[in-house]
Parts: C-alpha cells; structure tokens; sequence
C-alpha cells in the first residue's frame, strides 16, 4: 500500500510576519491586474501612438486631452507608460520562469543526490552570489550589446542560486520523511521518487518565493534602462522614460519623470505583497 505524500517542508522556512489587512492585498491584486491587462490590451486602450511627436505640445500639462500631459518631444506620458508596461513586465517575467525552471532542478539534483554534486553546486552558487545579478547584467551587456535580451539571460543566471538553495533546503528535508522510504521499499527507484514526489511536494513554496523575485528584477531591469543600457529609445519602457526625462528636469518638468517612477514602485510594492501572502498561505497550511 502506497504511503501517502506529505505535505510540504516548509515548517523550517516560515518565520512569522504582522498579519496585513485584506484591503492591502486586494489593493495590490487590482493594481498588478489593471497593469497587466492595460500592456496586454496597449493597442486598444492607449489613446495615442507612444511614438507621435507632437512640435506643438512640447511638455504640455495633464488635460483632457493628454491626462498625464506630455515629455519632451510631445510624446503622449499615459500612452507610453501603458506601452512601456509591456517591456517592463516581460523581461522579468522571463526572468523569473527561466530562472526558477533552473533553480528548481539544480537544487533539486543538490538535494536528492548529495555528496559531491552538492559540493559542487553549492561551489557555484557562492560564486555566483558574490556578484550582485545587476553587476553580471552589466558585464553582459558590455559583452553583447545594448538591449533586453543580454540582461534577461544573465539575471536569469543570476537568480537561479536563490531558488536552487531554497529548493535544495527543502528536498533534503523531504528525502528524510518516511514517505520516501515507503516508495523504495516498493521498488520505486530515486529519479521516479524526486521528479514525481518529490518535486510537487516542494514547487508550491518555491513557486511563491520567486514571485517576489519578480519585483526585484523589474526594478534592477527599470535601473538598467534608465542608465542606458536596457531598452533603447524610442522603445517605450518605463526606466528609458525616467532617463529620457531628466532634461526637463532642470527646467521644472518633473511629471514626465515622477509618472514612470510611480508605476515602478506601485508594481514593485504590489507583487512583493501578493508574494509576501502566497508564501504565508502556503506555509500557513502546514501543520506544525
């Protein structure tokens, strides 16, 4: 008779946190939705062409006609900052799918495996902790060129250690529990065992911790842009657009540069209280 799985070790991971207010998460789910669906849907719902210069509105207040007004170049501010969403969600977006895909099975082969491939692997992993992911986006931008590809596939590096430690904590946990014993016994071998036990067993925590990588990527992908070297003008992307706009700085126009920072920090906060609850949720229904 099979030993049923148990639930998830995360008993050791969970650390208490002050309760939120509902109000706080809901607030932060309409936020990340309406963001969300505004780049999805940026043809249909941005009043304007986020590349339409317009000679004769040269950083014009918010209007009727252009709510959040204009930059430098008469460029509709609302219209660029939905378009803007669409680069500013994707690459860390990318960034968390690839790098958790990697995390989860390095960690996993640490964990189960042990021994020397563990060594190894948590050799690397130091290494790789030494360098901050920004720096590495940097060095690959220097080596491959300016854009959003190079820094998506070296932060992608860059937080694969984060998720393959936690998720080597956790297997190494589960390959203690006597449910792992039960399947040998039944002549299950290690590879069946860890891909179809006990990684489901360990995917939903991982899962919820690296929903909170997702803002530290858009903001360090944000970074980059603004210091020239993520995405290219005339690309809208909300980092470029704080960059482009520190021209009107000097002169009083500051909107066209607080808009684009607001949106950042308002995602940021929002994605990193939905992954501050689903980690507390998930742990939370893990008996003691």
């Amino acid at each position: 008779m099979t030993t049923p799985t148990p639930t998830l070790a995360v008993r050791l991971l969970k650390t208490p946190r002050r309760p939120r207010p509902p109000m706080l998460l809901t607030i932060s789910v309409i936020v990340l939705a309406v963001v969300t669906l505004a780049a999805i849907f940026a043809p249909w719902v941005a009043p304007y062409d986020p590349d339409a210069v317009d000679f004769s509105a040269f950083y014009a207040p918010p209007s009727p006609e252009h709510w959040l007004g204009t930059d430098g170049l008469g460029r509709d501010l609302l219209s660029r900052i939905i378009y803007g969403g669409r680069t500013a969600l994707v690459g860390p977006l990318v960034v968390v799918i690839f790098s958790t895909i990697l995390g989860i099975l390095l960690g996993l082969l640490a964990g189960w495996r042990g021994g020397w491939i563990d060594a190894v692997l948590g050799r690397v992993f130091d290494v790789l902790f030494a360098f901050p992911s920004l720096l590495i986006a940097i060095m690959a931008v220097a080596l491959f060129g300016k854009g959003l590809v190079a820094p998506v596939i070296a932060m992608s590096i860059a937080y694969a250690p984060f998720v393959a430690r936690l998720t080597r904590a956790l297997v190494t946990t589960e390959r203690s529990r006597p449910y792992v014993s039960a399947y040998r016994v039944q002549g299950f071998g290690g590879g069946w065992i860890a891909l179809r036990r006990v990684l489901p067993n360990v995917s939903p925590i991982v899962g919820a911790q690296s929903t909170l990588n997702f803002g530290y990527v858009l903001a360090e992908l944000a970074g980059l842009s603004f210091l020239g070297l993520g995405v290219q003008p005339p690309t809208a992307d909300w980092g470029a657009m704080i960059n482009e706009a520190q021209s009107g700085i000097a002169s009083g126009e500051f909107l066209p540069a607080i808009a684009p920072a607001v949106v950042v920090v308002l995602v940021v906060v929002a994605v990193n209280i939905i992954g501050e609850e689903l980690s507390d949720r998930i742990g939370g229904e893990i008996p003691a």
